[in-house]
C-alpha cells in the first residue's frame, strides 16, 4: 500500500479578490459554528452584515487589519485570520502593545489538518514584525473545541466579554498569548 502525503497547503495575504470566498468561507463556518445558538432571522441579519462581500472587502483593504489565507494548490480557499490593531477589551486594557487576532476560520473538511496552526503562525509573524508583544482573542464560551484548539497554541482565558449575535447576548472568553 502507497500512502501519499496531502497536497501542500499555502499561506498568504488575502487580496480584495479573495473577498466573495472569504465571505462564503465565514459564512459556512459561522453558520455551522453559532447558528444554533439564534434565530434564523437572526442569524441571516449578522451574516448580511458581518460577511457579506463590500464588509469582507472593507476588512481586506483596511489598513488596521492583515487578513490572511489558506489555499489548495488548486487555489481553493479553505481558511482565513484576521487581525486588528486599535482594539480591546476592559480585562486586557492595561496592557501595552497589543493585537486581536479577530478571526481564524477553516473550512470544516480541513479542521485536524493543521491549516489553523499555519494561519495562527502566520499572524502571530506578522504581529511580531509590527512590534506587538501579545495577541489576544474572543472565543464563545460554547466553542470548546475552539478553544482547546487556542490553548494548545498558548492562548490563556485572562477574562470576558459580551457578544451581541442577533441581539442575543453571548459570553466570549478572552484569551491572551505573549507573542
Amino acid at each position: 500500500m502507497t500512502i501519499t502525503a496531502p497536497p501542500p497547503i499555502t499561506v498568504r495575504r488575502a487580496t480584495p479578490n479573495d473577498a466573495p470566498s472569504i465571505a462564503d468561507l465565514g459564512v459556512r463556518v459561522f453558520s455551522l459554528s453559532f447558528g444554533h445558538s439564534v434565530s434564523s432571522e437572526q442569524l441571516q441579519a449578522y451574516l448580511g452584515k458581518a460577511y457579506s462581500i463590500p464588509a469582507i472587502t472593507a476588512d481586506v483593504t483596511n489598513p488596521l487589519k492583515d487578513t490572511v489565507v489558506a489555499a489548495t494548490p488548486a487555489g481553493a480557499l479553505i481558511g482565513f485570520a484576521i487581525l486588528t490593531r486599535g482594539s480591546s477589551e476592559p480585562c486586557i486594557a492595561h496592557l501595552d502593545s497589543t493585537i486581536e487576532l479577530q478571526r481564524l476560520y477553516i473550512d470544516l473538511a480541513y479542521h485536524g489538518k493543521g491549516v489553523g496552526k499555519m494561519l495562527a503562525l502566520e499572524v502571530e509573524g506578522i504581529a511580531r514584525e509590527r512590534g506587538f508583544k501579545k495577541i489576544w482573542l474572543g472565543v464563545w464560551e460554547e466553542s470548546y473545541k475552539a478553544r482547546k484548539v487556542y490553548e494548545r497554541l498558548g492562548y490563556k482565558v485572562v477574562g470576558s466579554r459580551e457578544f451581541q449575535l442577533g441581539g442575543v447576548a453571548q459570553l466570549d472568553h478572552v484569551m491572551l498569548k505573549a507573542l
